[in-house]
């Protein structure tokens, strides 16, 4: 009786070890499963970012019209940036021009009224164009007590001869004189485009701004889930909206 005791506890035993292992089994089981479902789940957006308006200046600042095409409207910022273009090329076109006008009327004073053109300011050139003579200049000068306008005939001597040769020395003057002048307003325009463009690249994406808040933004996310072991594996669609 004893022996057949001793039987019955040890065959209880065994059942009920592979039972807790069998429970241990399913739940390692279960663990796994949850960790695979977390690691297939996924999700995507298609709701766009606003744009900044301190962006779109710098791009403006930097080049016109850039601004405006940043914020999605390159409607009028495209002519921005050809007038930029062509402002550029005026800058570069009047210096080219002026320098050239500069070294012949140097060139010409030199080898006709006689002039050491070497650390002579713009006043000189200038008042040269004017008079035929320094003895012209500084009698008039003299005339009308200015004696700290007079020039040293030594070192600022010039002598045109007659009145069509210093006119002519005055032509090349000017012409240079008038492209370096151009050559500050086509820098203001330069400036004065910048500003344009910085203004309405700010209105272009505010535009753009307001836009995507009147428009439906949407987001959708997948997962496969598991509620339960004894349950299947089901697919969860989330699907949100915006206005």
């Amino acid at each position: 009786m004893k022996k057949i005791f001793a039987l019955i506890i040890l065959i209880s035993s065994i059942i009920s070890a592979q039972e807790n292992y069998k429970g241990t089994f399913l739940e390692l089981k279960n663990q796994i499963e949850i960790q695979t479902i977390k690691e297939n789940e996924f999700s995507f957006s298609t709701e766009p970012e606003k744009k900044s308006p301190m962006v779109a200046i710098a791009y403006s600042l930097l080049l016109p019209g850039m601004g405006e095409l940043y914020g999605g409207d390159y409607s009028l910022g495209k002519y921005l940036t050809i007038a930029d273009a062509v402002f550029w090329g005026g800058v570069i076109g009047f210096n080219i021009y002026g320098s050239n006008q500069e070294d012949n009327y140097k060139a010409y004073a030199e080898s006709i009224g006689g002039v050491n053109v070497n650390g002579k300011d713009e006043q000189y050139f200038a008042d040269i164009s004017e008079y035929v003579s320094i003895e012209q200049f500084n009698t008039e000068q003299e005339k009308y007590r200015e004696f700290e306008s007079l020039y040293n005939e030594e070192t600022h001597y010039w002598n045109w001869g007659d009145n069509k040769t210093r006119q002519e020395y005055r032509g090349m003057w000017s012409k240079s004189e008038g492209a370096y002048n151009n050559i500050r307003f086509a820098v203001g325009a330069l400036i004065l485009n910048r500003i344009i463009s910085a203004i309405n690249a700010v209105r272009v994406v505010s535009a753009y701004n307001k836009k995507l808040n009147e428009e439906m933004s949407w987001n959708v996310s997948v997962g496969l889930k598991k509620y339960s072991v004894n349950l299947p594996t089901s697919l969860n669609l989330n699907f949100n909206t915006t206005f």
